[in-house]
């Protein structure tokens, strides 16, 4: 004959420890999880950065590759006053992008690099202003939707510039409980 016991009745008190549990480990998990952004989600956002400002400055050397070539270089000639060619605007667009993406991507010559970011900002950004009406003749067109996530890259730029300069990411404290 077989032994059958009966389960033991799960008393309140029996709830509220594993809830207890339940809730340290989520709160140790969440503590780890945020000591791991503090520690790696810049450096992250850096190197995504500089893979996108390279990938994009590579496509600028293949001539037709780059679906922002001829914005690039209109802009260039506009804001050179007609003294940069074609080939020499997208020369230079190409040179500052893939410089841009190597330094952020390796961290050497980093505030170089920003600073190079910061100026060629205003060459991104400036189609905006000097081509808004083409770039947004209604709703916006494939040149104006890349132009428009340029904010997001200008200020991911922000963020790695601060942390170049000295400034720490650092995680909120809980209160402490009494």
């Amino acid at each position: 004959m077989a032994n059958l016991t009966m389960p033991k009745a799960t008393t309140p008190k029996m709830i509220g420890e594993r809830s207890r549990r339940v809730a340290s480990l989520v709160q140790r998990g969440n503590e780890q999880l945020t000591r791991w952004l503090t520690r790696y989600s810049i450096v992250a956002l850096r190197v995504s950065l500089g893979v996108v400002f390279l990938g994009f400055g590579a496509l600028k050397f293949i001539p037709g590759a780059s679906p922002a070539q001829e914005l690039s270089v209109r802009t260039l000639e506009t804001l050179s006053f007609g003294i940069l060619s074609d080939q020499t605007a997208l020369l230079v667009t190409a040179m500052a992008e893939c410089f841009i993406g190597i330094t952020l991507i390796s961290g050497k010559l980093l505030r170089l690099g920003l600073v190079v970011l910061a100026g060629s900002m205003v060459g991104i950004m400036s189609p905006m202003v000097l081509f808004f009406t083409d770039l947004f003749p209604g709703a916006p067109t494939l040149e104006g939707q890349y132009v428009f996530k340029d904010i997001v890259l200008a200020s991911a730029g922000l963020v790695v510039a601060a942390r170049a300069m000295g400034a720490r990411l650092v995680a909120d404290q809980p209160e402490a409980r009494p």
